[in-house]
């Protein structure tokens, strides 16, 4: 299994590209890396390091989805503070000049041809390999996250959140399927939901191409370990098996795990 490290720098990086079941595993924020040329975006390195950079084990749990269900997956090797890949251009936190608590020095003031440069290295060739999968064929959509346990000082007490934009076909499967397999505090598009602009790569290829989509956050407290990681996959393996042959994507059971 790739490491986060193994991806540094690569806008967009396939696993398991031959996959043979219709379903994109899609990770936006699989990496810290920053490229030297930003010099940090001038930020500490207990900034660089935390999850405002990126998603701490978000990768790692796609790839075992990835192979789990014998899918492709398509991953981020930059920090999303460099460019957030699950937001559009002309959105202000696709290059944000803060996250969470902390400024990024090397974001203000970014010029129209600053943003423009960072738009066609990173985001065009990861959101044109994601729409290169969408020809193969791909029935379904999985995009992987993960989430702080505190968010401006507030526990958060949601666990799994299940998000979805105006298609909630697999999200409704998910949620019906989940407590079966899981005692995971388990809610609809929480901690985040569509109105806090979250749902954009669910909407470019999923709702727009009329493909079925799920976008899944999991706490990074419950993804500390690989031990811990191995159980969350194997936990929404079952989920999505379940769900995903509900709504009539077809997976294969005997797949190696």
């Amino acid at each position: 299994m790739l490491r986060p490290e193994d991806i540094e720098g690569k806008p967009a990086l396939f696993v398991n590209r031959e996959g043979a079941t219709p379903v994109a595993i899609v990770c936006e924020h699989a990496s810290r890396f920053i490229p030297t040329e930003f010099d940090g975006l001038g930020l500490t390195e207990v900034a660089r390091e935390s999850h405002a950079a990126w998603d701490p084990g978000a990768f790692d749990v796609a790839q075992m989805l990835a192979h789990g269900l014998n899918a492709p997956l398509v991953a981020s090797g930059v920090s999303r503070l460099v460019y957030d890949c699950n937001r559009p251009p002309e959105a202000l936190d696709a290059m944000p000049a803060k996250s969470e608590q902390f400024d990024v020095p090397g974001n203000l003031a970014l010029t129209k041809a600053q943003r423009a440069a960072r738009t066609q290295t990173y985001y065009a060739p990861f959101c044109a390999s994601v729409t290169d999968l969408m020809t193969t064929g791909i029935e379904a959509i999985v995009t992987v996250h993960s989430f702080t346990p505190i968010y401006h000082g507030n526990p958060r007490a949601v666990e799994l959140g299940i998000l979805h934009d105006s298609d909630s076909r697999l999200a409704d499967a998910m949620l019906k399927n989940a407590p079966q397999e899981t005692t995971l505090l388990t809610l609809r598009n929480e901690p985040y939901g569509p109105e806090h602009g979250v749902t954009h790569t669910l909407k470019v290829h999923g709702v727009e191409n009329g493909i079925a989509n799920v976008m899944l956050e999991i706490r990074n407290d419950l993804l500390a370990t690989p031990q811990q990681r191995q159980e969350i996959a194997q936990m929404l393996l079952r989920i999505l098996r379940k769900s995903l042959n509900e709504i009539g994507v077809s997976t294969p059971q005997e797949a190696t795990e």
